[in-house]
């Protein structure tokens, strides 16, 4: 990779020249005299540069947004060259949507690292849409999302199928009830996630397809918080039944019999579309491939 990007990335990402060269090992004219290098190939400035700070201008947020894609590919390809000669092993970047993350990852985590110890995978949360986005922009390896994607640019592969049920505290009016219909609930106060959310998205399609409009809801941007706020009896809620199995267990989460439901969605597997994965891409996927049932 061209040192002078490499340079320049870390100067953005530092904001600053004097902690850059630390970072680098290099002294500060050094770092300065790349920036300018590359300033000077590309015909522009990119910093807008001050005693107090060091930032990019718009310019500068093309530039770097595009050297991290092209650090991240030499980086892939080096890790392909290197995975042709040994076993798998190295930095994994994984992310997964909240569901994924917080109640199947780490059961999965701890499969991969008692049969693969030389991987050393990290771990970003966050909801299916900004996932999506990290596996699309090459900060993340791969991806676990709920519900639905289509772009051309990942390759999407379903891996799961999640059970959702609607849920409510604990001596619920409707607790003991069969046969419950949405409609039912209409007076309810249900609590969902925030947009950009599988949650979110199956909770929208199950409304849509029932043509039922909540009276009220309250948005929370986590699953766990929706639980306790369930328990606490603000409402109720959407949820997977793998993240709220030890409530059930517990006696502090209802399952409410409602017709139509579970409501069924996938987890996929995100990745960029390319025919050449790390061996310990390979490795992760395989094992997530067979953990279908959680």
């Amino acid at each position: 990779m061209d040192p002078a990007l490499e340079v320049f990335i870390t100067v953005a990402e530092k904001q600053s020249f004097t902690r850059a060269a630390e970072m680098l090992h290099m002294t500060q004219p050094a770092v300065s005299q790349y920036v300018r290098s590359l300033e000077q190939t590309l015909g522009t400035k990119l910093l807008d540069r001050s005693n107090k700070y060091v930032r990019l201008n718009p310019a500068g947020e093309i530039v770097y947004h595009h050297a991290r894609e092209i650090s991240g590919l030499y980086a892939r390809m080096q890790y392909l060259i290197d995975d042709m000669k040994h076993a798998a092993r190295g930095e994994l970047s994984i992310g997964a949507s909240y569901t994924y993350g917080e109640y199947v990852l780490p059961h999965l985590l701890a499969r991969l690292m008692e049969e693969y110890p030389e991987i050393k995978p990290t771990i970003t949360i966050g909801n299916s849409k900004e996932i999506a986005e990290l596996v699309g922009s090459r900060r993340l390896d791969v991806g676990m999302i709920e519900g639905e994607l289509q772009d051309e640019r990942f390759r999407i592969e379903p891996i799961a199928e999640d059970a959702m049920y609607i849920v409510a505290p604990a001596g619920h009016r409707f607790a003991e009830r069969k046969g419950l219909r949405l409609s039912d609930l209409q007076e309810e106060t249900w609590i969902v996630r925030e947009a950009g959310s599988g949650t979110r998205e199956a909770a929208d399609h199950l409304f849509a397809r029932h043509q039922f409009q909540p009276g009220r809801h309250m948005e929370f941007g986590s699953t766990q918080i929706i639980k306790e706020s369930v328990e606490a009896g603000l409402g109720i809620s959407l949820l997977s039944k793998a993240a709220v199995r030890k409530e059930m267990v517990l006696g502090t989460l209802h399952l409410l019999d409602v017709e139509g439901l579970p409501y069924h969605r996938q987890f996929s597997l995100v990745t960029q579309a390319s025919p050449f994965y790390t061996k310990a891409m390979e490795v992760f996927m395989e094992l997530a491939r067979e953990q279908r049932s959680f």
